[in-house]
C-alpha cells in the first residue's frame, strides 16, 4: 500500500490538524492522522468482536425462540456498534483525510469521538441486556455526542471538491450514520415511555439504514480507493460500476427504509430494487478489479471474495424470508434474522480481511518513525513482516465459520449452532488482535531503549 507524498510546506500544502503526528516518516502525507487514532478504533473493534461472541453464547436460547428478545438485541448491538461501527470509524479516520487530501479538523476531536463511542457502544447493549434503562439512556446520549463530534471532525475533509466516487459514498455514509442514530434515539426514548409501536417492520427499517446506509456504504466508498492499491489493479475507463454503487445504495435505502417504516409495499419494493442494483454494481466493480489485478491471489483476496459471497447469501436469505413470512411467521422472522447476520458477515469479513492490509501499514509507519527499518531476517521491513501468515489463515477460518454458524443458528433456530458461532467469533477477535499486535510490539521492545527517530504517535 503506497500513498503519494505530500508537499512539506508552501502554498497549497495541506495543513496538519491539532495534535498532528510529530514523528511522521518522510514521504507520508501530512493528511494521514497519528497511528494511535485509527489503531484505537481497530483494537476496540477486535475486543468488541470478542464481547459479541460471548453475548451470542449467552443469548443462544433466546435466539432460538424470539430473535427480538433483549439478549439477542444486546448481542446484535455489540456486533453492530462495538465491532462493525467501531472498525468502520477507524477506517474513516484513516482514509477520509487520504481520499480528500485534507486533514481531520482536529485530532483531539478524533480522540474524543473514540472515547465517547467506546463508552456508548458498550453501555447500550449492556443496559439492554440487564434491563437498566438509565444505562441505556446514558449510552444513547454518548452515542449522539460521538456522532456530533464525528460530523464536526470529518466536515473539513468531506468538504473537499471532486475526489470522485469514494468521497461521494463517504458523504452519504456519514448522513446514514446520523439517520441511524436518530432511529436509535427514538428507541431509547420509547423503552421508558412506550409512545409508539416498535413493530418488526420498524426495527427492520432501522436495520436497513444501519447496515446499508451507514456501514455498507462506507465499505462501498472506501473499497473504490483500497481495491486498486491492494490488488495493484488498474481498471480502464471511468469505472462506472463504482459510481453507480455509491449513488444507488443510498437512493435505495432512502426508498426502502421509509417504505418499511410506513408499511408501503410499492415504495419498499422500489427501494429494494434500487438497493439491489447498487449492490450488484458494487460486486461488478469488485469483479473488474479482480480481473485487472496484478497481485497474485492471496489471503486478502480470499477474505474479499468470501465477503462478497456473504452479501449474496444475505440477499438470497432475505428473498426467502419475504416468500415465507406470509405463510409461517416464526420461520420467516428467523430467516430475516439470518439474512441480517449474513449481511453483517459481508461487512465483518471485509473488515477482518482489510485489517491485515491496513493495520500492518500503520504499524510499519510507527516502526519507521521509531527507527526500525529491518524485518525479522535483516531485510528491509515490509508490511507482510508484521504478522504471522498461518495465524492470519486461522483467523479467516474462525470468522468465516462463526458467521456461517450464526446464520444457521438464527435461521434454523438451533441454539447449539448459535453458541458455536459465539465461541468462534470470540476466538477470531482474540486471534486477529494478537496476531496484528505481537510482532510490532516485539520489534519495538527489541530496540532496547534506543532513542526514537521522532516525536510520539
Amino acid at each position: 500500500m503506497a500513498f503519494k507524498a505530500a508537499p512539506a510546506g508552501g502554498a497549497g500544502a495541506p495543513q496538519a490538524s491539532a495534535g498532528a503526528w510529530l514523528g511522521r516518516p518522510p514521504g507520508l502525507p501530512g493528511t494521514v492522522p497519528p497511528p494511535s487514532v485509527p489503531l484505537s478504533f481497530f483494537g476496540a473493534a477486535a475486543m468488541g468482536l470478542v464481547a459479541c461472541g460471548g453475548a451470542w453464547l449467552w443469548a443462544r436460547g433466546a435466539a432460538g425462540t424470539d430473535p427480538t428478545a433483549d439478549p439477542v438485541v444486546a448481542a446484535a448491538h455489540l456486533g453492530m456498534l462495538a465491532t462493525l461501527s467501531m472498525g468502520v470509524l477507524g477506517a474513516m479516520h484513516q482514509f477520509v483525510p487520504v481520499i480528500a487530501q485534507k486533514p481531520l479538523r482536529s485530532v483531539r476531536l478524533a480522540r474524543a469521538t473514540f472515547v465517547t463511542w467506546l463508552a456508548a457502544s458498550w453501555l447500550l447493549p449492556l443496559g439492554i441486556a440487564t434491563e437498566q434503562e438509565r444505562v441505556v439512556e446514558a449510552g444513547g446520549a454518548l452515542a449522539a455526542l460521538a456522532i456530533a463530534l464525528l460530523v464536526v471532525d470529518l466536515s473539513h475533509p468531506l468538504a473537499a471538491k471532486g475526489k470522485g466516487a469514494p468521497l461521494t459514498g463517504l458523504r452519504f455514509a456519514v448522513a446514514g450514520f446520523v439517520v441511524t442514530a436518530c432511529f436509535g434515539i427514538a428507541y431509547v426514548a420509547d423503552r421508558r415511555g412506550n409512545w409508539w409501536e416498535l413493530s418488526g417492520h420498524v426495527v427492520l427499517a432501522h436495520a436497513v439504514v444501519g447496515l446499508f446506509g451507514w456501514l455498507g456504504l462506507t465499505y462501498v466508498g472506501v473499497a473504490e480507493k483500497l481495491w486498486p492499491m491492494f490488488f495493484l489493479a488498474h481498471v480502464p475507463g471511468r469505472r462506472r460500476a463504482g459510481v453507480v454503487a455509491v449513488w444507488a445504495v443510498p437512493a435505495g435505502v432512502a426508498l426502502l427504509s421509509p417504505g418499511l417504516l410506513a408499511g408501503l409495499p410499492p415504495l419498499a419494493g422500489a427501494g429494494a430494487a434500487v438497493l439491489a442494483a447498487g449492490l450488484v454494481a458494487h460486486l461488478c466493480s469488485l469483479g473488474a478489479h479482480v480481473r485487472h489485478r496484478r497481485r497474485k491471489a492471496d489471503l486478502h483476496l480470499l477474505y474479499v471474495l468470501t465477503s462478497a459471497a456473504w452479501l449474496a447469501a444475505g440477499a438470497g436469505t432475505a428473498f426467502a424470508a419475504w416468500l415465507v413470512l406470509p405463510r409461517n411467521h416464526h420461520v420467516g422472522v428467523a430467516l430475516v434474522a439470518a439474512a441480517v447476520a449474513a449481511f453483517g458477515g459481508w461487512l465483518l469479513e471485509a473488515l477482518a480481511g482489510h485489517a491485515y492490509k491496513v493495520v500492518p501499514f500503520i504499524g510499519w509507519s510507527v516502526l519507521r518513525s521509531q527507527g526500525v527499518g529491518k524485518g525479522p531476517g535483516g531485510q528491509q521491513l515490509m508490511f507482510a513482516d508484521l504478522y504471522n501468515h498461518t495465524w492470519a489463515a486461522v483467523s479467516y477460518g474462525l470468522v468465516t465459520a462463526g458467521i456461517a454458524a450464526l446464520c444457521v443458528g438464527l435461521g434454523a433456530s438451533r441454539p447449539v449452532a448459535t453458541a458455536l458461532a459465539g465461541a468462534l467469533l470470540a476466538a477470531a477477535g482474540l486471534v486477529e488482535a494478537a496476531n496484528l499486535a505481537a510482532r510490532p510490539a516485539r520489534m519495538l521492545a527489541g530496540r532496547q531503549g534506543q532513542a526514537p527517530a521522532g516525536g510520539g504517535a
